[in-house]
C-alpha cells in the first residue's frame, strides 16, 4: 500500500477502493441490525434514522463498486466485521467510530484520486463524504457528544 501522501498506482487505488467497499458493506449490515436492535424510547428517532442510513450506505457501495469496475478491477464481496452489543449506546458508538474511519479514508481517497487525475472518481467520493459526515453528525447528536474532529488520523471519538 502507498504511504500517506504518496501516489498510489491504479492497481493500489483499486485495492484501496475495495477496502472502502468492504467498509460500506459493514455499514449496511450494522445499520440494518442496529436499527432493529436498538431499544428504548430515547433511541426511537435514531433507530428510524439508521434505516435511512442503511439505504444511503447501499448507494455508496454501488457507487464505489462502479468506480472499481471503471478502473478495471473486480469489486470485493467481503465485508469488514460488525461489532454487536446489547447496549444501544455501544452500538451507536461503534457506528460513530466506523463513520469516523470512513471519513478519514474517503478524504485520503479524494486526494489520491486527484493526484492520479481521476477527478470524476474524486467527485463521486466527495458526494459520499457529504452523507457520511451527516451520518457522523446524526450519531454524535444521538450520543450527546460533539462531532469528532477526524482531520488527524490518530484522533478517535
Amino acid at each position: 500500500m502507498p504511504e500517506k501522501n504518496s501516489l498510489p498506482s491504479r492497481e493500489q487505488l483499486i485495492q484501496l477502493l475495495n477496502e472502502d467497499l468492504a467498509r460500506e458493506y459493514q455499514a449496511i449490515v450494522a445499520y440494518v441490525v442496529y436499527s432493529q436492535a436498538i431499544k428504548g424510547a430515547k433511541y426511537m428517532a435514531i433507530a428510524d434514522e439508521l434505516k435511512v442510513h442503511a439505504g444511503e450506505e447501499l448507494q455508496h457501495a454501488l457507487t464505489i463498486a462502479s468506480q472499481i469496475d471503471y478502473l478495471g478491477g473486480m469489486p470485493t464481496a467481503t465485508m469488514k466485521p460488525v461489532k454487536l452489543s446489547d447496549k444501544a449506546e455501544d452500538m451507536l458508538r461503534f457506528d460513530l467510530d466506523n463513520e469516523n474511519e470512513t471519513i478519514r479514508h474517503y478524504r485520503e481517497r479524494v486526494r489520491q484520486c486527484e493526484a492520479l487525475g481521476e477527478y470524476a472518481i474524486a467527485e463521486n467520493i466527495r458526494s459520499i463524504l457529504v452523507q457520511e459526515q451527516e451520518h457522523q453528525a446524526d450519531l454524535a447528536t444521538a450520543l450527546g457528544v460533539d462531532v469528532p474532529d477526524v482531520s488527524k488520523p490518530e484522533e478517535r471519538a
